[in-house]
C-alpha cells in the first residue's frame, strides 16, 4: 500500500515539474524571440546590444507584471466563483493587451513619476543606459520574488523603486525627487484604507438594501439595476480619466463637439458615464424583472444577479490597467530605444510599435502562465468572496482612483483592491460580532455565575477540612463537595471556551494580511537596492 502511495506521488511530481518546464520553456522562447528580433532590427546602430538587452528586461518585467498585478483585476470574480480559472485568464489577456495596444499611448514618460531628476545624469548617455537597465531587471526580479511569495505587490512601486535606486547609484542621492518619494509611501496608507472602506459601504449597503430584508428577491428587482448602474457610471469615468487618456487628442480629433483638451476632464468623464448609467439601468431593469420569478428568495438568489456586473468589471478593469499599467514594463525600455536612436536623454519618449507589442504581449503571456497563482491568494486565500462581495471590491477599485485622481491623492490599484478585500473581510467580523452580542454578554454573565458558585463550594470544603472533629456526615459532604467543584470547574472552562469562540470571529486570514503589508512596505527599497547593485554590476563589467 505505501509502495503504491509513494509511486502517485512520484507520478504526480513529475507530471507537475513537466508543466513547469513547458512554462519555463515558453516564457524563454518569449525572451529569446524579443532578444532577436530588437537585435537584428537594429543592426548597425551604436549600443544596439544594449537595446536588444534591455528589450528582453522588459520581456521579463511584462510577464512579470502579468503574473502579479492582473490577479487584482480578476482574483475577486475567480473567488467568487462569477468566472472560472480559465475564463479570468482569457478576458484579462485580451483585455490586457487590447488597453495596452489601443489605449496605451504613442508616448510615455520615461521616468515615472517624475522620480528622478534626468539633467543630473549631465548627457551622460551610457550611464542613463544602464540606470534604466538596471531599473528594469530589479523591478521584474522583485516581483518574481513576490510572485512566487503569493504577495500582490504595486508593479509602479516596484519600478519606482528600481529607477531611484539605479539614479542613486549613477548619480547621488541628490537625483531623487524626495517629496515624490513621500506622496508613493503615503499611498501605502491611503490606497487600502480608501479601497477597504468604500467596498466595505457598497457591501454595507447591499446588504442593507436587499441581504437583509424578507423578500431578497422583491429588493433586489429594485436594487440590483441601481448598483449596477452606479458600477456603470464608476468603471466609464475611470476608463475615460485613466484608460483614455493617452490617446484623448485622437477622439478630440473625431469628436468635435468635446472640449479640445490634452486629456479629459473630470466633468467630461462623469457625463459619459452618466449617458451609460442611464442606458444600463433600464437594460438591467428588464434582465432582472425577466430573471426574478426563477431565483430563490435567498442571498445566493441575489448573488447570481451579480455575476455578468462582474465579469464586465473584470474586462474593464484589465482594460484600463493595461492602458495604465503598460508603461510600468516599457517605459525604461522606450527610454533606452530612444537614447540609442537619438544618442541623447529625454524625459518623454515615443513608443514604437515592437515596444508597444512587448508590454501587451509579455503581460498576456506571463498572467496566462504564471498569474493563477497570485489570481487564487487574491480570490480565495485573504477572505471568503462570493459576488456581492466581489462586486463591492471592484466598485471600490474604480470609485477609490476617481475620488483620488480629483484629489490629487497617490494610490496603487493593487493596494486598492487587496484593500478592498480587507474590507469586505473586516466587515463581515465587524456584523457577525455584532450579532453574537447578546451571546457574549450572556457567557460572560455565566462565567460570573459559575465562580461565584464554585467560590461558594471551595469556602464550604475548606471550612470542613479545618475541622477538626469530622462526623461521617461532614466526610461524606466533603466527598460531594469535591465532585461538586470539579463539576463547576469544567462547566466553568466549557462556558469560557464557548465565550472564546463567539469572540474569536475572524474572516480575514492575518496571516496573510502580515505578509502582503510586510511585501507592499519593503517593495520599493527592495526593488531600489536590487537595482543598485545591478547598475553598479553592470558598469563594472562595461568599463
Amino acid at each position: 500500500m505505501e509502495i503504491l502511495t509513494v509511486k502517485k506521488l512520484e507520478k504526480e511530481a513529475m507530471k507537475g515539474s513537466g508543466f513547469d518546464f513547458i512554462r519555463l520553456g515558453m516564457a524563454l522562447f518569449f525572451m529569446v524571440i524579443v532578444l532577436s528580433y530588437s537585435f537584428l532590427s537594429t543592426g548597425g546602430i551604436p549600443n544596439n546590444m544594449f537595446l536588444a538587452i534591455a528589450a528582453l528586461f522588459g520581456a521579463y518585467m511584462a510577464m512579470n507584471i502579468g503574473a502579479n498585478d492582473v490577479a487584482n483585476n480578476v482574483g475577486p470574480a475567480v473567488g467568487s466563483k462569477a468566472l472560472t480559472m480559465g475564463g479570468a485568464i482569457v478576458i484579462a489577456a485580451v483585455f490586457e493587451a487590447a488597453g495596452a495596444l489601443i489605449a496605451g499611448g504613442d508616448v510615455v514618460k520615461t521616468i515615472k513619476k517624475g522620480i528622478i531628476d534626468i539633467s543630473a545624469f549631465g548627457g551622460n548617455t551610457d550611464s542613463f543606459i544602464w540606470a534604466m537597465m538596471a531599473a528594469l531587471l530589479a523591478a521584474a526580479l522583485w516581483l518574481n520574488l513576490a510572485t512566487m511569495a503569493k504577495a500582490p505587490v504595486s508593479t509602479t512601486h516596484s519600478i519606482v523603486g528600481g529607477v531611484m535606486g539605479a539614479g542613486i547609484a549613477a548619480a547621488g542621492f541628490s537625483i531623487v525627487a524626495w517629496g515624490t518619494m513621500g506622496k508613493i509611501a503615503a499611498s501605502w496608507i491611503i490606497s487600502p484604507v480608501l479601497g477597504g472602506v468604500i467596498a466595505a459601504i457598497f457591501l454595507y449597503s447591499i446588504k442593507k438594501t436587499m441581504v437583509f430584508k424578507e423578500d431578497k428577491i422583491t429588493a433586489a428587482t429594485k436594487w440590483v439595476p441601481v448598483f449596477v448602474a452606479i458600477m456603470s457610471w464608476a468603471f466609464v469615468t475611470y476608463l475615460t480619466l485613466k484608460g483614455l487618456k493617452k490617446i484623448w487628442p485622437h477622439i478630440v480629433d473625431i469628436l468635435i463637439f468635446l472640449p479640445q483638451t490634452k486629456k479629459p476632464s473630470f466633468m467630461v468623464a462623469a457625463i459619459f458615464g452618466l449617458i451609460v448609467a442611464v442606458i444600463v439601468y433600464f437594460i438591467v431593469k428588464k434582465s432582472v424583472l425577466l430573471r426574478a420569478n426563477s431565483l430563490r428568495n435567498t442571498r445566493s438568489g441575489v448573488n447570481k444577479l451579480f455575476t455578468v456586473p462582474l465579469i464586465f468589471a473584470a474586462a474593464l478593469l484589465s482594460f484600463a490597467h493595461g492602458a495604465n499599467d503598460v508603461a510600468n514594463a516599457i517605459g525604461p525600455l522606450a527610454a533606452i530605444n530612444d537614447a540609442v536612436m537619438t544618442g541623447g536623454i529625454s524625459s518623454k519618449a515615443g513608443i514604437p510599435l515592437w515596444v508597444m507589442g512587448v508590454g501587451a504581449l509579455g503581460i498576456a503571456l506571463g498572467l496566462a502562465l504564471y498569474g493563477p497563482k497570485l489570481i487564487r491568494t487574491v480570490g480565495s486565500e485573504i477572505t471568503e468572496l462570493d459576488q456581492i462581495r466581489a462586486f463591492s471590491v471592484a466598485m471600490a477599485a474604480s470609485i477609490t482612483v476617481i475620488i483620488a485622481s480629483q484629489l490629487g491623492l497617490p494610490v496603487s490599484s493593487t493596494h486598492i483592491a487587496v484593500g478592498g478585500i480587507f474590507g469586505v473581510g473586516f466587515l463581515r467580523e465587524y456584523l457577525e460580532k455584532n450579532e453574537k452580542k447578546d451571546s457574549i454578554t450572556l457567557g460572560q454573565e455565566a462565567i460570573e455565575d459559575e465562580k461565584k458558585v464554585l467560590k461558594a463550594y471551595s469556602s464550604e470544603l475548606k471550612k470542613l477540612e479545618s475541622k477538626e472533629d469530622k462526623k461521617k456526615d461532614d466526610y461524606e459532604r466533603i466527598v460531594s463537595l469535591y465532585r461538586m467543584v470539579d463539576e463547576e470547574e469544567s462547566k466553568l472552562k466549557e462556558v469560557k471556551k464557548d465565550l472564546k469562540n463567539a469572540q474569536k470571529v475572524q474572516y480575514v486570514k492575518r496571516d496573510a494580511v502580515k505578509k502582503i503589508i510586510a511585501a507592499w512596505i519593503i517593495t520599493v527599497p527592495a526593488a531600489a537596492v536590487l537595482s543598485a547593485a545591478i547598475y553598479y554590476m553592470i558598469r563594472g563589467i562595461v568599463l
